[in-house]
Formats: C-alpha cells, structure tokens, sequence
C-alpha cells in the first residue's frame, strides 16, 4: 500500500459534513470561554435562550451566538454544569443528562487552528428530541467552509454544503470516541443512524474542485483507541512510514492501525461527484454518476457507475466498476508489528562502564520489504462497458488525426491474499478488447495484422497465475488470447525455483534468483479461426504463388525441415508432422512437454545443449492436430 502524497482534496470535501454529527457541542476539557445569559420560564418545562457560547478543547473551538433550548427540566445552571470545564465528571457521563425538546441556533461556527486555520459556519441547526444525550434528527440549512493559511494569509480552499440531516447522532459516544482513551478490546458505539449531506462544493488552492449533489451515510460505529480520536488525528500530522527514526515510525503505525480498526459504516453513497483540475498543462475532468459503499454481508464492497474522465490526451467512460473482497487485514497486521519494533534503549551505564554501542540504522531494504508488506488484500476488480479515446501520437497538430478509440465490453482482475506484499494468485480477464489493428504495429507477433486484412480487432485475454511458496512454483493456470475470426492461443505452464526473491522489486535481485528457475512443464495450443488462413492468403500474393502452392510448400517444411532442425528424434519427427497436418488443414494444434527430472530444465541446462535434440532428450513431448 502506497501513502498518498497529494493534498486530499476530495477526502477533506467528503468528511467535513461529518461535522454535522457534533454540530451541537465538541468534546473536551475547556470550559465557557466567554458568558452566557439565561431567561427561564416558571413551569417545571421551561425555554432557555444561551448567548454567546463559546467552547473551545484543543486546537478546535465551538461557537454559537444564540443557542434557544426549549422544553427542558433543566434549570440554567444544571445546563451550564454539563459544559463545566474543569467538572470531575468525564463528558460522556454528563451529556447523559443533557435533555430538551429541541435546542436552536441561528449560526455555529467550528474553527480549528493548527498550520492552516480551517473553519466551517453552519446555518439554522436544530436538535430535536434530546434526550440522554442522544438526539433524535439534527439538521441544519447550509453551511460554508474556509482553509486559510496561517497569521491571516488569504484562503487557501473554500466550500460549501447544503441541507443536512443527520438521526439517532449519540453525542455521549463521541465524546468518549474523542476525549476518552480505551484498547482494542473497546467494543464499537453507534455514533448515528444516518446522515445526508446536499450540494457539496469545495475548491482547492490549485484551483481543483470536487461537486457532490448528494452524500448518504448509515450506520456510523466508532471504537475508542488508546490515544483517543482527537490526539490520534493530532499525532499523525507529517506522520511518515518511511522515516529513519524508528520510534517515530511505530508510533505512526500504531496510531494509523488504531483509527483503522476504530471506524465501522453500514453504507455509504454518492451521486453526481465531479472533480476538475483546470490549472496546469493538462487539465483534467473527472466524474462519478453513482458511488455506494457496503461495509457489511454478502453485498460488502464498493461499487460506481457511470464514470467518466476527460484531459487533453485522453477521454473515457465506464458504465459501471466494482471491488469486492478487499481487506485491510493484512495491512494492519503489518502496522501492528511495525508499531512494535521499537528497539529498547541501551540502558546507562555504571560509573567505569563503557556505554552501549548505538544500534546500527534499519537497513533500507528491509524498511522498503516491510512497506510492501502493507498491502491489502485487493479482492476482485470488474469492469462493464468500458469506452476509451487516445490522442494520435506523433502526428502533426493541424492536420487534427481522429483519436485512436479502445473499448472493452467487460472484465475483472482478483487478487489472491498477499505473502509479503505479493499476491499468491490472480486472474486477469477481459472480454470484448476492441482496439485498431494499427494500434499493435510494433508489437511482435501481431504486427502484420493489418496486412492480412484486420482493421479492428475483437480480443478476449485471460491471464491467470498461481505461486506456492511451499513448492516454489508458479503456475500459468490459462494464459490465452482468442480474437474474433482470428482463433485462440492458449498456454499452461509451470515453472520451478520461483522463490520470493524472484518478486524483489529492486531489478538486480529478481533477475538474480530467476536464474534459478526452471521450466517443468509446458502445453501449447493453437486454434484457427481464420487468422492462418488470411496468413497463407497474404504471403501467397506476395510471393506470386496460389495459396495451394504455398500451403503444400508449408507442409513439406513442417514435416521434413522441423525435424532436421530439431535433431530428427522421435519427439521432433512428432512435431513436425503435427505441425505438417495442421498446415495442411488447419484446427487444432498442441504441443506437450514435460521435463523428464521432476527439477525441470533450468537456463543452464538449455543454454549449455550442444543441439536442440539433447534439449528434446530431456523431455517428454507430446503433439497432435485435430
């Protein structure tokens, strides 16, 4: 798993409304910053009209001008008592008393202070049903927000949200989640039952902006953490993996793994997102029609539907995209043992003792080993209908050349759990690859396409693989390329000697140990469907011959020239002719071979043969046509 580096812009744009969940207060151990004058009625259920509120904890203060509390049993200083500051009771406790029919406030204002100063001001928000410190619907009318740079340097982002909604918000569970330290074993606290946040807009200082028409969330849990929310969120500012210092490093870990594992949703969705990124020399348009996030049973994954994305040298579409299976199970794991590896100070030494020697720096290679070991299980990736337009390369701007158009009908790509930051299996498969033949001119192989009288080619592509660390093989289950009226080549391979080191991403290290690998088995197979025929067609035009003459010239080669070039054993006599039948009239052609050791062949067992028969000797070669 890769650490982003980019400013998160859609991130800030998709969490900020969560504030809407603690509009009413904010937990933590500052009291009143500012007085607050009361009007009470005489009736055991009485009005209260706040004014001038103030909280503040931390880096983070709460604001309301007016705040009118109606139908309450609570008298004004029992309501005043439960945001005493230095009260010996913990928030949680005391927001368990807070109780009225609905608290109102025409304005509250959330600033947060730190490197950049981060405010967001809601309009008309009402609590209604507060009871026990929950509250039952909250809702406020708007709100903006504003990233400004420090010691009143000018906005850095803005934005904006429309009507929000939030039910069942638990504002004694946030305060525990914020202000309350707790373990692993904390069980999860429901913090609401739903949210909707309308017409989100947030702009960066790049210039990039993020649009969302509606966010929907339900079922938002939290778990406490030993550093709580707040000082976890605080504490990983600049945090980095990658540090040299190793107990900067855990502390990171640890902290990273608590909040992961401290967050469960029920669902999530959003409709109509859009980001654009009109600064720079590519500008970018991206779009997302539907987003919906299941965290739970048979249906857990995410799914999108009508995406697009548009910039100078390329536009697309997708109707729909989907992930399922995805775990961070294995990347918490590595978070966890990263968090652990503090090495224990050298202890002082005694009077006349010679101190410790300083353990040496963590050696690079091994971070970059165990950052890999970050990687989650990915699941499975599928795509529907997917519509791509690459600009002409090398062409001359004026003369305006039509973009190069790729499609693909369907496809999906899974990932196997990881060992080590390496999947132990996966299987690409794509349907419906449609791409210009012109668009493979430089490939080998496939070339000369266009010369046997394909424009547009019509692929299917299945690449499955499987590794057994156990074994040390890697086994190529399917790899298969079939193209409408072309035919299909398909391959099964197994090759021994595939250690971990072969997955090493520094190149000198992989390409070392895969000269211990060797090839045990092989099954080659070749189905025509048109593709030899055009083959024969064409090359017969070009060498002014009739496409008989030249497919009997073929025949003779295979049966006669494969043989001698081989060696003439009984295995190449066995190819030869198979490959003579399937000249003469083309179906099927396979060709078998298995090592005779149950080691396989390696790179120096072929390289050191004196003659391709003494590499045939060491096989079992099996071949026909149908």
């Amino acid at each position: 798993m890769t650490l982003p580096t980019r400013r998160p812009v859609l991130t800030r744009a998709l969490l900020a409304p969560a504030c809407a969940a603690v509009l009413l207060t904010a937990p933590g151990p500052s009291p009143f910053a500012a007085p607050a004058t009361a009007q009470e009625a005489a009736s055991a259920v009485q009005d209260l009209v706040l004014e001038n509120v103030t909280l503040s904890f931390g880096e983070t203060s709460v604001s309301a001008p007016r705040v009118a509390v109606s139908g309450t049993r609570l008298s004004k200083e029992e309501l005043l008592a439960i945001f005493q500051g230095d009260a010996k009771e913990n928030w949680g406790t005391r927001l368990q008393r807070l109780d009225a029919g609905s608290l109102t406030m025409p304005e509250l204002r959330v600033e947060r202070r730190g490197d950049k100063r981060q405010i967001v001001t809601y309009r008309d928000v009402t609590a209604r049903n507060v009871h026990g410190g929950r509250i039952s619907e909250l809702t406020a009318a708007g709100a903006t927000l504003s990233v400004e740079g420090a010691a009143g340097q000018p906005a850095k982002a803005s934005g904006r949200y429309g009507k929000i909604r939030a039910e069942e918000v638990d504002l004694t569970a946030l305060a525990r989640l914020y202000a309350e330290a707790g373990t692993a074993r904390s069980g999860f606290q429901r913090l609401y039952a739903s949210l909707a946040v309308e017409d989100i807009a947030f702009i960066d200082e790049r210039g990039t902006t993020v649009s969302i028409a509606r966010l929907t969330g339900r079922d938002l849990a939290g778990r406490q953490t030993p550093a709580t929310w707040s000082g976890a969120v605080e504490s990983l500012a600049g945090a980095d993996l990658s540090q040299p210092d190793p107990a900067k490093r855990a502390r990171a870990a640890g902290l990273i793994a608590d909040l992961a594992e401290s967050v469960s949703v029920g669902s999530l969705e959003a409709s109509d997102i859009a980001v654009k990124e009109m600064k720079g020399q590519d500008p970018l348009n991206f779009a997302i029609g539907k987003f919906a996030y299941t965290g739970n049973g048979a249906e857990a994954g995410v799914s999108l539907a009508d995406v697009s994305f548009g910039s100078a040298e390329a536009r697309g579409r997708i109707a729909k995209l989907g992930l399922t299976g995805f775990s961070l199970e294995p990347t918490i794991a590595t978070l966890r043992r990263l968090a652990k590896s503090v090495p224990d100070k050298p202890a002082e030494p005694k009077p006349g003792e010679k101190a410790a020697p300083v353990p040496p720096p963590a050696d690079p290679a091994a971070q970059e080993a165990e950052l890999r070991r970050l990687t989650p299980v990915i699941g499975t990736l599928t795509l529907s209908d997917l519509t791509l337009d690459v600009a002409a390369q090398g062409q001359d701007p004026a003369a305006k050349a039509a973009p190069m158009h790729v499609g693909v009908r369907g496809g999906s790509i899974t990932f196997a759990p990881p060992k080590d930051g390496v999947p132990t299996a996966s299987r690409l498969s794509l349907s419906g690859l449609t791409l210009p033949a012109s668009a493979v001119e430089s490939v080998p192989g496939l070339g000369s396409l266009g010369l046997y009288g394909y424009r547009n080619l019509d692929l299917d592509v299945i690449a499955d693989t499987a590794w057994n660390e156990g074994t040390k093989e890697l086994s190529f289950n399917e790899l298969s390329l079939t193209g409408k009226d072309m035919g299909k080549l398909r391959l099964n391979a197994t090759l021994g000697g595939i250690g971990p080191d072969v997955f090493d991403p520094d190149a000198a290290v992989s390409g070392f140990a895969m000269l211990s690998a060797t090839a045990k088995a092989l099954d080659l197979t070749l189905e025509n469907g048109g593709l030899f025929d055009r083959f024969i067609t064409a090359q017969a035009k070009t060498l002014s011959l009739k496409p008989d003459e030249l497919r009997k010239e073929y025949v003779t080669a295979s049966v006669i020239g494969v043989p001698v070039i081989l060696g003439n054993s009984a295995a190449a006599k066995a190819i030869g002719a198979a490959m003579g039948k399937f000249v003469s009239k083309p179906g099927t052609l396979s060709i078998s071979a298995k090592a005779k050791n149950g080691d396989g062949l390696g790179m120096v067992d072929v390289s050191t043969a004196p003659t391709p028969a003494a590499v045939l000797d060491k096989l079992e070669v099996n071949a026909k046509a149908e």
